[in-house]
């Protein structure tokens, strides 16, 4: 509990105080304050990364990087701000409602890293993070797999299916749904893995950084890192790389297809 009124602290600090006032945040439950923490920092995470990156990659870089001027139409552009922005109230929700079963000690989640030490940290931490990859792995093929999975839910993100429709503001652009669905692996896992909790949180909203990243359609080869490259594949093809940081899934099962300029897509052309 003092670790999420800290945590409350440093979201509720960017509010008027007037605001506060009025709100009486005071009164308000914990989970309802680690929900309206989680929704602050989501807009700043979302809207800041998104006009940030957006700036960079087409109006500095633009040239360099879209040459056949293959950019988003403002109009995709603001529609996925408005799906995005629509969707936050309830993405907010899970990590709120997440950090509260941690804090009635349902999960194997820990507080303090010397509770395990740095080691055993390490080591959970990665298998922690290879079972969410599996996870989010087939979450996300099912939506595609799964006739409703894809006609009611996934479809709202998958009409971007364009070079010059999708961008960095496509990346939370989810039906509410479907987002917690892709983010679900993250909280189920803490009843299989010890996890430090803090870190758990900060992946979880790191996320937002790498879904920003994957919907930019800027090529960059840094095998097996599941890149934008092949995000974009996803989104013209519906049936390939549903991995979310790592391309090891997508091999496995034989859904990988390599971005047509990468060393891999190369070398199976070559065989």
């Amino acid at each position: 509990e003092q670790e999420s009124e800290w945590k409350n602290s440093l979201a509720f600090c960017l509010l008027p105080e007037r605001v506060k006032t009025a709100l009486k945040l005071d009164t308000w439950p914990l989970l309802a304050r680690a929900w309206l923490r989680s929704y602050i920092f989501a807009h700043i995470l979302y809207l800041g990364l998104g006009l940030t990156w957006g700036y960079y990659i087409y109006s500095v870089y633009g040239h360099l990087l879209f040459p056949k001027g293959n950019v988003p139409q403002n109009n995709d552009i603001l529609e996925q701000i408005k799906v995005s922005l629509g969707a936050l109230p309830l993405y907010s929700l899970l990590p709120a409602l997440c950090e509260h079963i941690v804090e009635q000690g349902y999960t194997l989640a820990y507080v303090r890293v010397e509770e395990y030490g740095g080691p055993l940290y390490l080591f959970f931490f990665f298998a922690y993070m290879a079972l969410v990859e599996f996870g989010v792995y087939w979450n996300h093929r099912l939506l595609h797999d799964l006739r409703i999975g894809y006609d009611k839910l996934h479809y709202v993100h998958h009409k971007y299916n364009k070079e010059n429709t999708l961008s960095p503001f496509a990346g939370l652009a989810f039906h509410p749904l479907d987002g917690i669905l892709q983010a679900i692996p993250y909280f189920w896992t803490l009843f299989v893995i010890p996890m430090h909790s803090l870190t758990y949180e900060l992946m979880l909203f790191g996320t937002g950084v790498w879904t920003t990243n994957i919907h930019d359609c800027i090529e960059v080869e840094c095998q097996p890192i599941m890149g934008a490259g092949y995000h974009t594949i996803h989104h013209t093809t519906y049936r390939h790389n549903y991995g979310q940081f790592f391309t090891y899934m997508d091999r496995y099962f034989g859904t990988i297809q390599y971005p047509e300029n990468s060393g891999k897509a190369q070398e199976t052309k070559a065989k």
